[in-house]
């Protein structure tokens, strides 16, 4: 049923409870999940607060709105890069402690963003704190999968991802209460200490993964076995579900970088308002997808106990409700209490790929490359998702004015909804297939 190098006897001892590596307490497994959830807060914070500089940042050093956009693209573009190397690590090494030294890194390159002297420096100090996040979102989600139950895994995948629009929340609002009183330098440097703390902590935090080693059937401790990388891609992409939902998450989180990065920037052009002001008003639609990231995780959930595709066919449909909302607003309805109203809603709209596509991905590979077939994932969504939504609204919006780029952008959904509804036609029976490959290798999920 599956490829020998992954499965020799019995399969990898992820996740497996023996002697080496002992099932932990539910209560423990929510403190590790709290841990996790606070530190992606602080990444969060750390990449989004650079939005608030933008009007601060484009006076001072003249720049044009594409090389704005290119200060969060850049963040996006080594998260893609280094997210499958070091998601492989994190497999082979130890999760929790690549999580510890990917937080440490970010945290000091968001340090050095503080005190960038030119526009040169503080690209490269951007991408520092993208080679920083690399890692954390596929160590943290498959640290957290090897925890709780299969059932839970979109619930809890949604709970952990919802740190990444509240972290946004609270960088946009921050951001736009403390650019003005205290500059932007402190603005951006402010949150690389909690970062560094809550990392560190990591070092202290157990984990039931056996990196880098098989578990034999017996129980006995067994020597390590290597895995190809030949063996691993091949896992990576046995399901046929794979390539569409990774296609489908990098379309629609497009469209959601593009909010997070332009929203507060339309604020003060269309509206007049202030800095505060539109980092206030930006961070109700940035709480929204929050809210929808949870939400929309833990109903998928529930609709796919009915019948397992729904996973995907949840999200499709509110793909497209995102669709019809965002472009309304931004091309139909004039400035004022709807069009901001059609912003929020469309914004919770747009997050329901967040929690249901890392589970699925998690549901239909092997438990030993759980954190890899993550980082895949994280590469696909940051290099044809979250770095080209930042970036190709600046170069609209240069060519043809921020409003016209933000009614563009929505139109990503559409090709997301249709890559849902073609992954949900095979993830019935690729879900069925790695159950059995679990059941004879005697894994508990």
């Amino acid at each position: 049923m599956g490829s020998p190098s992954l499965r020799p006897g019995r399969g990898p001892g992820v996740d497996a409870s023996g002697p080496a590596t002992p099932p932990v307490s539910r209560r423990y497994a929510w403190y590790v999940f709290a841990l996790a959830f606070a530190l992606a807060l602080t990444d969060y914070i750390d990449r989004q607060i650079i939005v608030s500089a933008f009007p601060f940042l484009k006076d001072q050093w003249g720049l044009s709105d594409t090389q704005l956009g290119a200060l969060v693209s850049v963040v996006s573009v080594t998260v893609g890069l280094g997210a499958l190397p070091l998601a492989r690590l994190a497999d082979r090494w130890s999760r929790a402690k690549s999580v510890a030294l990917m937080g440490t890194v970010w945290s000091l390159a968001a340090l050095g963003c503080a005190i960038s002297g030119n526009y040169g420096q503080m690209v490269a100090a951007r991408a520092a704190v993208g080679a920083g996040e690399a890692g954390y979102g596929p160590a943290g989600g498959a640290l957290l999968a090897s925890l709780f139950p299969q059932r839970k895994r979109s619930t809890v995948a949604g709970a952990f991802l919802s740190a990444a629009p509240i972290g946004a929340v609270f960088g946009v609002f921050l951001g736009g209460l403390m650019v003005g009183q205290l500059g932007w330098r402190i603005t951006l440097g402010v949150f690389s200490v909690p970062g560094a703390v809550l990392a560190l902590l990591f070092l202290k935090v157990r984990e039931r993964h056996a990196p880098g080693t098989d578990a034999v059937a017996t129980g006995q401790d067994a020597p390590a076995v290597p895995v190809g990388l030949r063996a691993v891609m091949a896992e990576l992409f046995r399901a046929r579900t794979a390539v569409p939902v990774y296609l489908a998450s990098a379309l629609q989180l497009a469209v959601l970088s593009t909010l997070f990065a332009w929203l507060p920037s339309y604020l003060t052009r269309a509206y007049g308002y202030t800095d505060t002001r539109a980092g206030a008003v930006s961070a109700v639609a940035i709480l929204a997808s929050a809210v929808g990231t949870f939400v929309l995780g833990g109903l998928a959930d529930r609709a796919s106990a009915t019948r397992a595709r729904n996973k995907l066919l949840f999200p499709a449909a509110f793909a497209l409700l995102a669709l019809a909302l965002l472009t309304s607003a931004f091309g139909a309805v004039p400035t004022g209490p709807l069009q901001l109203c059609l912003i929020v809603v469309g914004t919770f709209a747009v997050t329901s790929v967040i929690g249901p596509v890392p589970a699925v991905v998690m549901d239909i590979v092997d438990s030993s490359v759980r954190a890899t077939a993550l980082g895949m994932l994280v590469l696909v969504q940051n290099l044809f998702g979250l770095a080209v939504g930042p970036l190709l609204t600046g170069r609209l919006s240069d060519a043809y004015g921020l409003p016209t780029a933000l009614t563009v952008m929505p139109l990503f959904c559409i090709g997301s909804a249709a890559a849902l509804w073609y992954a949900s036609r095979t993830y019935e029976q690729d879900l069925n297939a790695q159950t059995r490959r679990d059941a004879q290798s005697g894994e508990a999920l």
